[in-house]
């Protein structure tokens, strides 16, 4: 996990958790859409579990489960394959960017937003938190959701507006909530903070190796002397700032940039120290929970029990109302 999935969404999960039924699911079937090593994806899917907890993620109020310990989830999936038009994949922003990269395109990266919706409405949920390039994703989820509503939703003995029966909605059309953190973008400042591009921070590095990372990082182009005024929004730096630091601090570094009171190597040190406040807490508990393995095992299969009865449920009334 770097900065940029924690800013961008488990810091918000950690908040989310205390007000929702919440369900937190490593999702390791998704993994698997290109090459791989099984003994990486079995260390990357420990790993991801070791980050969810130490970033505050509490197993005894969410359910923190893995995705394959699940097997309604590809049962499910597969279903909603049968009603979902190829037009409607084919369009998915993100097939068409990760296509264009690829020789050989496997059927999992074409199906894979209709196993994200299999995993949303498998628990029925009715709210997902989520960022802005995930959107048109949980928008298909909730076409899905309809499609099957109206395929094989119970009639209910009611007339709709066009004077047909009306059917149940077994599926709830799930709705965003929008993390309240822009997207962040890498270290390069030129696309969005991604393991695949080398721009990130990770989660748990060592206070040395992310300044390391910062110091180079790109800042305003309008600076390129320290007497130059900046402006702080088109900063990628001020943006981490903002996911970090206090609103005081926030406030302080903007009007220090434009001014040209600070250099960007100050205003790069101050976010150092406000990452390393946050930061430090959470290696702690990594390391804690990477001497105790079975504490991290003992989660993830309290969570699986916890969802698997509400997944057997949900696919029990599945199987029903298709004739199964």
């Amino acid at each position: 996990m770097h900065i940029g999935n924690y800013l961008g969404a488990v810091k918000n999960w950690t908040r989310l958790q205390h007000e929702f039924d919440t369900i937190i699911c490593v999702v390791d079937y998704h993994a698997i859409t290109l090459k791989y090593e099984p003994e990486v994806l079995r260390r990357r899917r420990r790993e991801m579990a070791v980050s969810l907890l130490s970033a505050g993620i509490d197993p005894n109020v969410a359910a923190l489960f893995v995705q394959s310990q699940v097997p309604e989830h590809t049962e499910l999936a597969w279903i909603f394959n049968t009603i979902t038009p190829l037009g409607e994949l084919e369009r998915q922003t993100q097939f068409k960017e990760k296509s264009q990269k690829q020789e050989s395109i496997n059927a999992g990266l074409l199906n894979y937003p209709v196993l994200q919706a299999a995993d949303i409405l498998l628990y029925r949920a009715d709210k997902v938190p989520v960022g802005e390039d995930q959107v048109q994703h949980l928008e298909l989820s909730r076409v899905v959701a309809r499609r099957w509503n109206a395929a094989f939703g119970k009639l209910t003995g009611h007339t709709t507006e066009d004077g047909s029966e009306a059917r149940e909605e077994f599926f709830p059309e799930p709705e965003a909530l929008l993390t309240p953190t822009r997207r962040i973008m890498g270290l390069d400042g030129q696309s969005k903070m991604s393991k695949s591009l080398g721009n990130t921070i990770g989660l748990l590095e060592p206070a040395d190796a992310i300044w390391a990372k910062l110091r180079p990082a790109a800042t305003d182009p309008a600076r390129i002397r320290k007497t130059d005024p900046g402006t702080p929004e088109v900063c990628n730096i001020y943006h981490i700032h903002k996911g970090f630091s206090s609103p005081e601090t926030v406030e302080h570094v903007a009007r220090q940039c434009s001014t040209a009171g600070w250099g960007c190597i100050d205003c790069k040190k101050v976010l150092a120290e406000s990452m390393e406040t946050e930061l430090a807490p959470m290696r702690q508990r990594a390391t804690e929970l990477a001497a105790s393995p079975a504490r991290v095992d003992d989660a993830l299969a309290s969570g699986a029990e916890r969802v698997r009865r509400v997944a057997q449920e949900t696919m029990a009334g599945v199987r029903e109302r298709m004739g199964f």
